[in-house]
């Protein structure tokens, strides 16, 4: 389960980082071609790859092969991964279906199209991996049952997602004026965040069950037994549900739910039919002692937690890159050499940097949680009156029963004869238990002051006048080595100038530099359009000139008629008292664009109607 919501959170930052680029160098219809030539690839080698594998079990039996099944599964899951990042940055499909007027106005349907295409990679992999799976495990599965329940395991991380984005873009179609500017903020956006993450917390369980296709657990000595662990242990819950994944042939139990109205239990029906009395209290006290450790509550706040994380550490680690290019000389003629000095400016590369710190992020520091909360459950059986051995017996048991390797660990979880040895090894040194204990505490601490730490980090250097100016000598150190390799490039005077023109608030400078720009490159609308804004907004009324702040701005429009530029192009006309241009030029920009970014622009639009009107 978890490596499914790993695949799909990484989808989701790949198509949310996409950046769309000023020209596409593919046309639709090349880009529709490339598209079904990749599914087809992927078609044809998936299958061929589960076609060698099942020709192995005839040569070798199925017993070892469980490994290598879910080794080809993750293999064909990467590269689903990796091919969907072909499909938007490679082929840039976003840019096509973002000119669709219904995608415009509901972004969430636009995401939940290629969240289907992702998914249709997974289908392929699981409608092939079935055979395996059937062998390996002598089980009757359904092909449909078998793809129905790797799909349902994704629902814990598809429906947050849904229902956040969904919620998002209801709140931009009402007319909200002051809440829309309010979440445009970092402190609106954090505080809506937090506060969906909290309400999906409570009461998403309730979702996730119906979509796993959960039952009550019928009345019977089961059901009566796991009530009066749960009463003798004082924990409330909703309900306890019989949990029919993989046609509820799969061994296994959880707990969802961080308040006892919303917690619900499971079960699956061979683990009720495969494991003795005894056996199911030892899964109870597990299942337990993640509530009784508040694992459930961790989890949440590290969730809460994850993506300022990752953003403040990829900040950091970019910034730091960038340093050491700069003042490290031998490295940046290094990368000068292989002409990827700028890598830092390109969103392809950004992007593809932000991902690697998250996978680095949840697969080590996430998983390193998990195993540890893992464990302390396991040793929760000696606080209550199951004690070791039917806990290890049950391991064992399913591990047999499953056709699972005892030896096989993964990122999330520690082998099973791992937890039986150490469960073991807690019997003959109850230290042990008092050690972990221990270890899963400072560990928690760790994490929270070095969140703490790097929140204060990114502060002191984004927003203190230290680090403002850090980055400030930063960029203009880096311009300026550029320049002086490159002395005829129009895009490093534009980056000078807007270097002055935002940082340093020097708007002569910026104005020479932009002059500059246009001098080696007449035709760059996004020079024109900088210097356009500037001459018709700057704060020293010398340098404001509306006549030729019209010039450019309809020279970059012509060129290119991007919402922004447009945007400068309406400023432009409001200045120089157009004020009927100014509005129809706003209109057109606010067309062009995401509802949830038209804050500015109808702000805008409202500024000329009044004085037009």
């Amino acid at each position: 389960m978890f490596g499914n919501i790993l695949y799909f959170i990484i989808v989701l930052l790949i198509y949310a980082t996409y950046q769309a680029p000023e020209a596409m160098e593919v046309s639709a219809d090349q880009a529709l071609l490339g598209l079904l030539a990749l599914i087809a690839f992927f078609l044809i080698f998936t299958g061929w790859q589960f076609f060698r594998l099942e020709r192995s079990m005839i040569a070798k039996g199925p017993q070892e092969m469980e490994p290598r099944l879910e080794t080809l599964i993750s293999r064909q899951s990467i590269l689903a991964v990796m091919l969907f990042g072909v499909d938007i940055y490679g082929l840039g499909l976003p840019v096509f279906t973002g000119r669709l007027a219904f995608f415009k106005s509901v972004p969430t349907l636009e995401a939940a199209l290629f969240l289907f295409l992702f998914c249709s990679h997974l289908v392929i992999i699981w409608f092939f991996a079935h055979r395996s799976y059937c062998l390996i495990h002598a089980e009757a599965v359904s092909r449909r049952e078998y793809i129905r329940s790797n799909l349902a395991l994704s629902i814990p991380i598809l429906v947050p997602w849904f229902l956040l984005s969904a919620f998002t873009d209801i709140l931009h179609l009402l007319p909200f004026q002051a809440l829309q500017k309010f979440l445009a903020t970092p402190l609106g956006d954090a505080i809506y965040f937090l506060v969906f993450l909290l309400i999906v917390a409570f009461f998403s369980p309730l979702l996730v069950q119906r979509f796993w296709g959960c039952r009550p657990l019928e009345p019977g000595p089961a059901r009566e037994r796991i009530e009066a662990f749960c009463r003798k242990a004082k924990v409330g819950y909703a309900d306890i549900l019989s949990w029919p994944i993989f046609g509820g042939r799969m061994l296994t139990a959880g707990v969802m739910g961080l308040i006892a109205r919303f917690r619900y239990i499971l079960v699956t029906p061979a683990l009720l039919r495969f494991l003795t009395h005894e056996e199911i209290d030892a899964v109870m006290a597990h299942e337990i002692g993640h509530i009784k450790k508040k694992h459930l509550v961790f989890l949440l706040l590290f969730f809460i937690s994850l993506m300022p994380t990752i953003l403040f550490s990829y900040s950091l680690l970019l910034q730091m890159v960038s340093s050491l290019i700069i003042y490290f000389p031998p490295l940046y003629r290094l990368l000068g050499s292989a002409g990827l000095r700028w890598f830092m400016l390109n969103p392809s590369i950004n992007a593809l940097f932000l991902l690697m710190v998250f996978y680095l992020f949840f697969r080590y520091v996430f998983g390193y949680f998990i195993r540890n909360f893992e464990r302390q459950a396991d040793i929760h059986v000696f606080e209550t009156a199951v004690g070791p051995w039917p806990l290890i017996s049950s391991l064992e048991k399913i591990a047999r029963i499953s056709g699972q390797s005892p030896d096989k660990p993964n990122w999330h979880h520690f082998s099973i004869r791992e937890r039986v040895d150490y469960v073991k090894n807690c019997t003959t040194e109850p230290d042990f238990i008092r050690r972990h204990h221990r270890k899963v505490q400072k560990s928690i601490g760790i994490y929270t002051c070095g969140f703490l730490l790097l929140m204060g980090a990114y502060q002191q250097l984004n927003y203190s006048s230290a680090g403002q100016k850090l980055i400030s000598q930063l960029s203009k150190t880096l311009l300026t080595r550029q320049l002086e390799e490159e002395p005829h490039n129009p895009v490093l005077y534009r980056e000078l100038g807007d270097y002055h023109y935002i940082f340093m608030k020097d708007y002569r400078e910026a104005v020479r530099a932009y002059e500059k720009a246009l001098a080696l490159g007449p035709n760059d609308a996004e020079t024109l359009n900088n210097l356009a804004w500037l001459f018709a907004t700057c704060e020293e009324s010398s340098l404001r000139n509306p006549e030729q702040a019209l010039v450019l701005a309809r020279k970059a429009a012509q060129l290119k008629a991007s919402p922004h530029i447009l945007d400068t192009l309406a400023e432009s006309y409001y200045i120089n008292g157009y004020y009927s241009q100014a509005v129809e030029a706003e209109q057109r920009a606010i067309q062009l664009i995401e509802k949830q970014e038209r804050a500015h622009y109808e702000e805008q639009l409202a500024k000329f109607k009044a004085i037009r009107n």
